[in-house]
């Protein structure tokens, strides 16, 4: 526990008392990694020399291309909170299913995976499935744990399907390429709807006065308008996905790029939608700065935090710890996703990503652990922290926009069957490997044929002078 000296288990577990009492995540890392260094320097457990390279350090979080990204998909998920496709989505496929029992249900999931992939934030997902379909499932009858439930978890399915902001930062973390973490989520994400489409199908089928059918009079007729309406929901939303998923995935832009291409995308479908206004222009580029500014201080802070940390052999004790676990590799991941959940109790996914992650990455690697598919799988691990009682972000969005007579008791109970499913897709990733890596093109390059050949450049002749005087 001490081969590397009492300061780095005593860092660690000052930041994780500041966390816990609720300290601002970005000051906290900042103030934990200054004091210990300055501690350290007058003990002469940490060389001053480290500190020199923080401005450099800053300067390469500042000027890191990748992060660009955040705002723009930010803003894209801003626009299209707002601008009406999730109300035309619900309420055409919510007419599509209304007819057998859990329809609403089943168009909660789908279009809040459709919404997962043209969005990539949690907090629009949710408030807008909440603020259309709860008040028709209350209608209708719905049970209220069922209800609620369906929407957050719908609404969490977001942070795993590309392009989540979660892997954006995961992949910055771990050295790896976006793409390929958004090419290594498509798999669990599918597993993910699956599952919770099963599972409206089991409960459909053992107790259907818990999400009755929508009545017959309130049904609009299957035609070709009903059609018609669904498709101008979903098809340019699946030219907007490609737009933004396609390029990447095909290499044709970066995800920066990406981004852009898709915040450009998000204000054409609110102008087809007519409600691209400067209030909503506004409204977007508010909460994008919000949430980028929150960012960079976090990761500021982190980076003040691990760059003491390691200055005085904290990475070289986290191997040392999670390297002599029982179990090996797998020993390790069970460890580290048990940690994670509980650890979601208290931060949110940016903190994890941002310190946590950085500890867990060297010892993952060292033990032959694949770091797309184990980003994917913390990504995954990281839904329940939206979900699980009683800090839950998912359940605070649906707390504020739910109306008075739904109890909060509903909300966190209802909550829990979907997290027991989220904890079962974090098994199946751990024993299916495939269902991440067979997304990403993992072709070998055979160097054992390649050549190097350097040409020989010939010196010009020199001229010459005759003999020196």
């Amino acid at each position: 526990m001490f081969s590397y000296g009492v300061f780095p288990p005593l860092m660690f577990g000052t930041m994780i008392c500041f966390m816990v009492f609720g300290f601002p995540v970005a000051f906290s890392l900042a103030a934990v990694g200054l004091f210990f260094g300055i501690l350290g320097i007058f003990t002469g457990h940490f060389d001053p020399s480290f500190l020199q390279a923080l401005p450099f350090r800053f300067y390469g979080t500042i000027s890191n291309d990748l992060l660009l990204s955040i705002p723009f998909f930010t803003f894209m998920g801003a626009i299209l909170e707002r601008c009406g496709l999730a109300e035309d989505l619900l309420e055409g496929t919510g007419q599509l299913f209304g007819k057998i029992p859990g329809g609403l249900a089943y168009a909660v999931i789908l279009v809040g995976a459709v919404l997962g992939a043209i969005t990539g934030t949690v907090a629009a997902s949710v408030i807008a499935m909440g603020v259309i379909s709860l008040p028709i499932m209350m209608r209708y009858g719905y049970d209220m744990k069922l209800a609620t439930g369906v929407i957050a978890a719908s609404g969490t399915i977001t942070q795993l399907i590309p392009p989540s902001l979660v892997l954006i930062v995961l992949a910055d973390q771990l050295g790896r390429s976006v793409g390929d973490m958004y090419l290594g989520a498509i798999g669990p994400s599918i597993i993910q709807v699956v599952i919770f489409i099963l599972y409206i199908v089991v409960l459909s089928i053992i107790r259907p006065n818990a999400m009755p059918p929508i009545p017959e009079h309130a049904r609009e007729p299957m035609n070709w308008k009903l059609i018609s309406r669904v498709l101008w929901g979903m098809i340019p939303s699946i030219v907007l996905i490609f737009l933004v998923l396609g390029t990447i995935g095909l290499g044709l832009a970066t995800p920066t790029e990406a981004g852009a291409m898709g915040a450009v995308g998000a204000m054409v479908l609110a102008a087809l939608h007519r409600r691209l206004t400067w209030p909503l222009i506004d409204q977007a580029m508010t909460s994008t700065m919000r949430l980028t500014s929150m960012v960079v201080f976090i990761l500021i802070g982190s980076t003040c935090f691990s760059l003491v940390f390691q200055g005085m052999d904290g990475a070289r004790w986290i191997e040392h710890l999670l390297t002599g676990l029982p179990g090996g590799a797998i020993g390790f991941l069970i460890f580290v996703n048990i940690f994670v959940f509980f650890l979601a109790f208290f931060l949110d996914f940016f903190e994890i990503a941002f310190i946590i992650i950085p500890l867990l990455a060297p010892v993952a690697a060292k033990l032959g652990i694949d770091l797309v598919w184990f980003g994917v799988l913390l990504c995954v691990n990281m839904q329940t922290s939206f979900m699980h009682p009683p800090f839950g972000f998912a359940l605070f969005y649906l707390r504020g926009i739910a109306p008075p007579e739904v109890k909060s008791r509903d909300i966190y109970l209802g909550a829990l069957p979907w997290v027991g499913m989220q904890i079962i897709l974090v098994i199946i990733v751990i024993y299916w490997p495939g269902l991440v890596t067979y997304w990403i093109d993992n072709t070998a390059v055979d160097t054992s044929n390649v050549k190097i050949e350097i040409p020989q450049i010939e010196m010009p002749a020199m001229p010459d002078f005759g003999p020196a005087k």
